[in-house]
């Protein structure tokens, strides 16, 4: 059975790492999870205009119907860790998460979260995980990412996709799939 994750807000915000980890959430490579309070971070925060933010969480519900963790504000007080992120916490503990997918480790220390056998993993960590296990699938899947780009501008090459993810915060994972992935002599590299 996949891992059961919950997705932080701040692995929410930045499209390339949102988009990564939905794409690969549809291969089955792990279960999402997020709350409304989550979501409700992330559109406080994504630099884009509410509707387009709407559209996004609302494909984000409609692409997996059983994300949208409720019910576990009465454990929000309970939980052990930053109380800024406690309804994260809270939210893995009721949808009985394997762990937290976060930018934030610190908010998350492992007093707080072993008791509820959660585990706070930064998205670079946890995408080497995959990259480990399914190299062919996450391939597959950053090729489909960078095509799917250009609908509204330039089309971005996979070499671009991994510039953006190691801006997010995934430089490790980036550079270690950078060498598995033709380089692309017509596209610059971001700045």
């Amino acid at each position: 059975m996949a891992t059961v994750a919950v997705l932080d807000a701040n692995v929410l915000i930045p499209n390339a790492l949102c988009d990564l980890l939905l794409r690969l959430a549809e291969e089955d490579l792990y279960r999402p999870r997020w709350s409304p309070t989550i979501l409700d971070e992330v559109r406080r925060h994504v630099p884009v205009p509410p509707a387009a933010i709407e559209r996004r969480i609302a494909f984000m519900n409609a692409a997996f119907e059983d994300a949208l963790v409720t019910g576990y504000e009465s454990l929000i007080d309970q939980m052990g860790n930053d109380p800024k992120d406690r309804h994260v916490l809270a939210a893995a503990v009721t949808a009985e998460a394997d762990s937290i997918i976060t930018c934030n480790l610190k908010d998350f220390p492992y007093a707080a979260c072993q008791p509820h056998g959660v585990v706070a993993e930064h998205p670079d960590a946890f995408l080497l995980g995959l990259w480990a296990r399914e190299r062919r699938v996450l391939l597959r899947v950053l090729g489909e990412q960078a095509a799917s780009t250009g609908r509204r501008g330039v089309r971005m090459t996979t070499q671009q996709i991994l510039d953006y993810l190691a801006k997010a915060g995934a430089s490790r994972f980036a550079a270690a799939v950078r060498p598995h992935v033709p380089p692309a002599d017509d596209a610059p590299a971001l700045p």
